[in-house]
């Protein structure tokens, strides 16, 4: 128990200013500035980035999404350290609830010395978001949610609790 306290402890306090959740469609010019701003200030040559936004498909108007707080910030925390390890800084927000066809709900940006780091983790993070990412995603169709079953992942240890 004393483990997990400390492993909780250390990536979801408040070190974690890198990282929000936001109800709605995200603020992309916000966050843009905010991650240019750490390149800045950290004096590195390259901000990779990614945005995510919610396209038309399916006859869906929006995409709605629910999240565990909690086990997000760990995913994220691990991330963060893995980044500092190769000396990057990772950057990431993403939405909670509904967001409409053509606006935000992913921003993701690694901020290197060089662009190939940056590059690299980047499209690393991106992929294991996918994977691993206690997050779950909905269409609204005919202002229903529809789980995106076909879309969605397994996360690893999830049926721990099963027989």
């Amino acid at each position: 128990m004393a483990m997990w306290f400390l492993f909780c402890h250390q990536f979801v306090g408040d070190e974690m200013k890198n990282f929000f959740l936001e109800q709605n469609a995200l603020d992309i010019p916000k966050h843009h500035q905010n991650a240019y701003q750490i390149c800045k200030d950290k004096s590195f040559g390259a901000i990779s980035s990614f945005c995510g936004v919610v396209r038309d498909d399916k006859n869906a108007t929006a995409l709605s999404f629910d999240l565990h707080e909690m086990l997000l910030k760990e995913w994220f925390g691990a991330w963060e350290l893995k980044a500092k390890e190769q000396g990057c800084v990772l950057y990431f927000a993403h939405s909670f609830d509904d967001v409409l066809v053509g606006e935000s709900s992913y921003f993701a940006a690694v901020m290197s010395r060089h662009r190939r780091k940056s590059l690299m983790m980047l499209d690393e993070f991106v992929e294991d978001f996918k994977q691993n990412a206690p997050i779950w995603k909905y269409d609204i169709i005919n202002q229903k949610r529809v789980y995106a079953k076909e879309r969605s992942f397994s996360i690893a240890g999830a049926n721990y609790l099963k027989p």
